[in-house]
């Protein structure tokens, strides 16, 4: 039996009346928990030992299950709880980064898992680009093709801990080095790295999500990341220059973004497009939470440069609304919230089936 014939077995079991909304106690859980509160669910939240007190203090966890590590996920024990607690999982970046093997994850999930797979290809992802004719920055094959500034990044989730700029071969060997000497890639990791041409200009984070209730693409909020490199812009450049400093973009917060108004239509072209796609290369295609990450060149034209088919961190900036959700809905929204709204209103349509893999 298939996968999804699986999960749409385990579904069919479920008391739909009392079905309770769970996620990973990790980067976007409090914006989800709080978003099945405000819809009316009771939530689950998954949390590693010791870091309960979070989702205690803010009260958004009707339940807390502690675990030793994200992957007793897959255990049996966990996954029958969750089945026996007519549990929804709500994934998000740390799915990708601590679990993985979704195929062994036999919970029905909102969204498409076969698509956040594609997060941990940039060679899938840029496929996906391709055929769905959005502007995407040149990728170079091999260190030694480096002719211009170029950033390098590692595959999957990693909130842009370890990426560096590289202007020539031997600018990329040299840092590769001391990003290996410090800890922050393995060796393996560098092997597998993309390599992508550094467009200039403004960085945005385009937070969608395509409904299938209502047959339409959402623009929920924008952002920008706030990273270790906006650090270095507050030291002088002679000390910069005499320290031989070296950005890297660990993400540690975001900032909210509104955009030109004139720039919005290539926003959703950009996310239509890739949504039609998506049906083609991993049936149902899109599902609820999607970002696209871009820039915005000299030219005020919108570069692509990934895809995450799921809740980002940038949304918390929207916690309770932001202008966008807010222009849609008429009243606090932001994306937890909007998942959570999704999966009541299929419950009354009769729908759920089409919103879980």
């Amino acid at each position: 039996m298939k996968l999804r014939e699986k999960i749409l077995k385990v579904l069919r079991g479920y008391d739909l009346g009392n079905v309770k909304i769970a996620t990973l106690g990790s980067h976007t859980a409090l914006n989800i928990l709080r978003g099945a509160k405000d819809e009316g669910f009771e939530t689950i939240c998954i949390c590693k030992r010791g870091e309960t007190a979070v989702y205690r203090n803010f009260g958004v966890a009707d339940r807390l299950i502690e675990v030793d590590s994200f992957a007793e996920l897959l255990s049996d024990h966990v996954q029958e709880f969750l089945r026996r607690e007519n549990a929804i999982l709500i994934p998000h970046g740390s799915f990708n980064a601590y679990i993985g093997r979704f195929d062994e994850l036999e919970v029905p999930m909102f969204g498409n898992r076969r698509l956040m797979e594609y997060e941990t290809s940039r060679k899938k992802q840029r496929e996906w680009f391709r055929r769905a004719n959005v502007r995407i920055p040149r990728e170079f094959s091999s260190p030694e093709e480096i002719d211009r500034l170029c950033i390098v990044k590692f595959q999957g989730a990693k909130g842009g801990r370890g990426y560096f700029l590289a202007s020539s071969p031997e600018d990329f060997r040299r840092k590769a080095e001391e990003m290996v000497r410090n800890g922050l890639a393995s060796k393996d990791e560098l092997e597998n790295a993309e390599i992508q041409e550094y467009v200039i200009g403004a960085n945005v984070y385009l937070s969608f999500f395509y409904s299938p209730v209502n047959d339409r693409v959402e623009l929920i909020a924008v952002d920008r990341r706030y990273e270790h490199a906006d650090g270095i812009g507050r030291i002088p450049a002679e000390e910069q220059l005499r320290l031989r400093l070296e950005p890297t973009y660990t993400v540690v917060g975001n900032f909210p973004l509104v955009l030109r108004e004139s720039l919005l239509s290539q926003a959703f072209d950009a996310a239509e497009r890739i949504v039609e796609v998506s049906r083609e290369i991993a049936y149902p295609g899109m599902v609820g939470a999607f970002c696209i990450e871009g820039v915005f060149n000299e030219s005020a034209e919108l570069v692509v440069f990934e895809v995450s088919a799921r809740i980002v961190a940038g949304t918390n900036v929207g916690i309770p609304c932001s202008p966008y959700s807010y222009l849609l809905f008429g009243e606090n929204m932001y994306m937890g919230r909007r998942i959570a709204r999704e999966l009541r209103f299929a419950i009354e349509k009769g729908m759920v089936e089409e919103l879980v893999y």
